[in-house]
Order: C-alpha cells, then structure tokens, then sequence
C-alpha cells in the first residue's frame, strides 16, 4: 500500500495532467454530435471485434450441435426443391418471395434476452450492404429488425424488445394484427387487433403478415399458446410460443427488400 501511496505521489502531476485530459475530451464529445458520432462508431468496432473473437472461441466448441442445425436445414431445403411435403412446419418457403428481396448470411456475435429492450449484434455491416431497418430471421423465424451498423457490425432490435412493433397473421386466414413482446418471458411474444370474429386454435402458426417494406407475408413466428378477448371484447389478445429459441441463436439471415425505397416514398408523399 505504502508503494502505491508514493507512486502516487512522485507522478501526481502527471496523473493529474492524465484526469484533466479525460474530462476534457468527455466534454468535447458530449457537446460536439460529430466527435460523440465518430466516438461511438470506433467503440463499436472495438466491441464488435471482442464479441467476434468471443463468439469464434464458443463456436468451435459447439460444431455438433451447429452442425445438426445445418443437416436439419438442408433437408428442409431438399423438400421445397422436390416439391415434396415437409415433415416439419418449421422452415421458410422461399419460394414464394420472388426476386424483388436479397438475402444475406450473417452470425450473432451477441445476444440479450433477459432486458426489456434486447439488442443483438451480428458480423455484418455497411461493407455487406447491411443498413438500418432490414429485417432478421433464422431457419425458423423472425429474429429482429437492424438499428445501427457501422462498416463491419451492425446492431439488431430483438423481437424480445418493447419497443418493437412487426404486422402478423394467423396462417390458416387473413386475419393481421401487430406482434409485440410484454417485456416477461423470452419464449413468448403477443399478438393484438385480432378481430373477435376470427376463428382460433391452439396450435395454430403466426406468420409474418408482409404489410410492411421489411417482411416478406409467410416468415415463421410461432404458434398460438393461448388467447383471450380484450377489455373491450372486440380484438384477441393471443400469447405465441415463438419457434426461434431466442436464448440460443447463432445463424441469421438478413432481408433487404429491393423496392423499400419506393414503397417509403409512396408512403411519404401520401402523408
């Protein structure tokens, strides 16, 4: 202690010198939107890197269990090909997109869950043409929507986020409402502005509804645990057990639909 107390002593200028550094270059950053702008897109290349060597080292010890994911999504893909029925309800039919939407491969390098705003960060970034407001999904279903990116990494608004809001859809009819998370359990979400008329069962799959430039209609979200009418006894409220195990992802896949552009600025000019 005694050591400390001396070192101290001998560079306390310096030390001094090193504190009115840091304040003053908080200051600057903080009243300056330029400085804090380049401030955060460096820390988040830092962090990007970290959380990308962390994820490389758990990877390597999960080959098995990533590499039966892989053989399940390869047999999913070898049905749609062959036109054949799948044994599953947990794929993406592909097929029926058309070309007007891209899709990008891509890994989580982070994930939280347990918050009531949940962010991901995944290893793709402006360099792969990832921008704000695409969407995510995994083989079996929605994930999120991109926030932020900066060249190599971007950031992305779980579906376990309050302050997200995605259009779904019973499957079975055309009946859409808005998928939203309560902020309790990571293994469900809840749909809302289900008219009462519509015909629900246990079991039945939520999609997305493709009412928005983000979603295609068809993505995967879950199935419906349970449902009640609202106080005014006029809409559902239905809890949907999600497919994705949101504890546990690893592989995504990026959406950009090609005509976004076009559809915000019809929006735009109608507002």
């Amino acid at each position: 202690m005694q050591q400390i107390v001396n070192f101290i002593i001998r560079n306390k200028s310096f030390l001094f010198f090193l504190l009115l550094l840091s304040v003053s270059v908080g200051l600057t950053i903080q009243s300056h939107s330029y400085h804090k702008s380049k401030f955060i897109n460096s820390a988040n290349s830092v962090t990007g890197g970290v959380y990308n060597l962390s994820n490389s080292v758990s990877s390597y010890f999960n080959l098995k269990e990533e590499n039966d994911k892989l053989h399940e999504e390869n047999a999913r893909l070898r049905a749609i090909l062959n036109n054949q029925p799948s044994t599953t309800n947990t794929y993406i039919d592909t097929t029926t997109f058309g070309a007007k939407y891209k899709f990008t491969t891509g890994k989580i390098i982070k994930n939280s869950y347990s918050l009531q705003n949940n962010y991901l960060t995944i290893n793709k970034g402006r360099r792969d043409s990832v921008k704000q407001d695409l969407g995510v999904i995994s083989s079996k279903g929605i994930i999120g929507i991109i926030d932020n990116t900066n060249s190599k990494y971007a950031t992305v608004i779980s579906v376990l986020n309050t302050t997200n809001k995605i259009s779904g859809q019973l499957k079975k009819t055309n009946h859409f409402g808005t998928l939203s998370w309560n902020g309790k359990s990571p293994r469900f979400i809840q749909l809302t502005d289900i008219q009462k008329n519509a015909k629900l069962t246990k079991g039945d799959t939520i999609i997305t509804s493709g009412r928005s430039a983000i979603f295609p209609k068809g993505i995967l979200v879950g199935q419906i645990e349970g449902y009640k009418l609202d106080f005014t006894k006029n809409y559902y409220e239905i809890e949907v057990k999600l497919f994705n195990d949101m504890t546990n992802l690893e592989h995504i896949t990026i959406i950009e639909n090609k005509d976004k552009k076009l559809i915000d600025n019809l929006l735009k000019t109608n507002e």
